[in-house]
């Protein structure tokens, strides 16, 4: 090979390989994130929240009982457990979405939605899960 046609097939190279690391930058990644959280239950009922109307999420969301909803910490909500976000909770089936903020107090939390079964969500007291988002 020539030295032009050398010059030329190493530029070509060059110029492909920076298009393609363009490309792959430029893309968005699905990067999951997971945390060990102390997970409770709670139901959508009176006495249980402080709200006149107890079956509404902080950000506004009306919940219904056999829903797979969330309430979170506030703290997670800053690692990116925002509203709406889908969550897998380790020993759950299916995915649980965040629809409802703790108090402020509350740290590396969840908070269960169990409808207005109070049994199930006293027989599923207080442990700790890994979540994933």
């Amino acid at each position: 090979m020539s030295s032009k046609k050398h010059v030329r097939y190493r530029c070509l190279i060059q110029v492909s390989v920076l298009i393609v690391l363009a490309l792959i930058s430029g893309c968005k990644t699905d990067k999951k994130h997971t945390a060990i959280v102390t997970a409770t239950a709670y139901n959508s009922i009176p006495g249980q929240t402080t709200k006149q109307n107890h079956d509404i999420g902080a950000w506004g969301d009306k919940l219904k009982p056999g829903m797979k909803a969330i309430a979170v910490s506030r703290d997670l909500i800053k690692k990116g457990l925002t509203h709406n976000t889908k969550v897998k909770i380790e020993g759950l089936k299916g995915e649980y979405v965040v629809l409802d903020k703790m108090n402020k107090r509350w740290k590396k939390k969840i908070d269960i939605y169990m409808g207005t079964d109070v049994e199930a969500a006293r027989e599923w007291g207080k442990r700790k899960v890994r979540i994933t988002w």
